[in-house]
């Protein structure tokens, strides 16, 4: 029988770090950081997630210096510690409807609870759940499950409407990715499955300084070559798994994707990128991307949330190092 997830637990507030490691890969988590998982390390040392290098060290400590913790305002005060997170969509200035985020103080930067437990079969689960957002009227739970020698884990996600009124929103996940290349023979980049019919393909969502390309790869996947621009892209009629290939290997999530009504043209994946500028983008509330990284986003379907009401988005991630 294969040896139980050992999980380890240490620190407080945003300085708290819980790993899950099985002996093929170490999950470390910040629950103190918005619920972020900050790294996906495989027992060969490679590490899959983008974290900013300015405000953690490689021990994933906060530097010295450095105050993280909940914030609020416009893009330019955002502090990106990177990793993968939950976000209410769709994102918007405009009005309560829309996430008006990041920087959040509650969802994005704000404390989590966490918890954690062994099942039967020596599985680790993680447990952290957000405080109640007066904003959106949401709580937010991100469920991590590791199994026994597994190269991956599967991510269980929750909103919860804790308001007196119907809120509508979809739950967004979002994983930041070094986007510094991939492998010399230039597959790097990220790739989606697609279904066919009268829809586009992908979309162009938001653009930085231009929008990101987008090519036929083979029949029902298209590629986001790695390109040096910031800008976004969704995908209406992803089929349900998209991966990215960077410098440590492959990572890929898989996810149902149901019918429904879904924010962003109909996006149920989408594709972020953006490398160093020199100056702030001030259309996009003085955002200043220092590093290379490439975000790739799943989406559930927009759901109509009475007061109690709940919504759920399942992920699953497999990992494979470059050999």
């Amino acid at each position: 029988m294969s040896a139980p997830v050992r999980s380890t637990r240490e620190g407080a507030g945003p300085h708290e770090r819980i790993a899950l490691d099985n002996g093929v890969l170490r999950l470390t988590a910040a629950p103190g950081l918005g619920g972020r998982v900050l790294s996906l390390r495989t027992a060969g040392g490679a590490e899959f997630l983008y974290r900013n290098p300015r405000l953690l060290d490689e021990d994933l400590q906060v530097r010295e210096g450095v105050r993280l913790g909940p914030t609020e305002g416009p893009m330019s005060a955002w502090n990106n510690v990177g990793g993968d997170k939950t976000w209410p969509a769709p994102q918007g200035w405009d009005g309560p409807g829309e996430w008006a985020g990041p920087p959040d103080p509650v969802l994005d930067s704000g404390a989590y609870a966490a918890r954690t437990e062994t099942t039967a079969d020596g599985s680790a689960v993680l447990t952290m759940t957000s405080g109640d957002d007066p904003r959106t009227g949401l709580r937010l739970s991100r469920r991590v499950t590791m199994a026994p020698e597994a190269s991956g884990y599967r991510l269980d996600l929750g909103a919860v409407n804790t308001s007196g009124t119907p809120r509508t929103w979809a739950l967004w996940n979002v994983t930041q990715l070094d986007g510094g290349g991939g492998p010399p023979d230039g597959s790097g980049g990220v790739y989606v499955g697609v279904r066919g019919g009268d829809a586009p393909p992908a979309v162009p969502l938001v653009t930085g300084d231009a929008d990101p390309r987008v090519v036929d790869h083979a029949p029902g996947v298209v590629r986001v070559p790695a390109q040096d621009v910031v800008g976004k892209v969704g995908f209406p009629t992803a089929a349900g798994w998209i991966s990215h290939v960077g410098p440590a290997g492959t990572l890929t999530q898989t996810f149902a994707a149901v019918e429904g009504r879904y924010p962003d043209h109909g996006s149920r994946a989408e594709v972020w990128l953006e490398y160093p500028l020199e100056r702030p983008l001030e259309h996009l509330g003085g955002l200043r991307p220092v590093d290379r990284v490439v975000e790739c986003e799943v989406l559930g379907p927009l759901t109509e949330l009475a007061p109690g009401d709940a919504a759920s988005l399942t992920v699953d991630v497999a990992l494979a190092a470059h050999a």
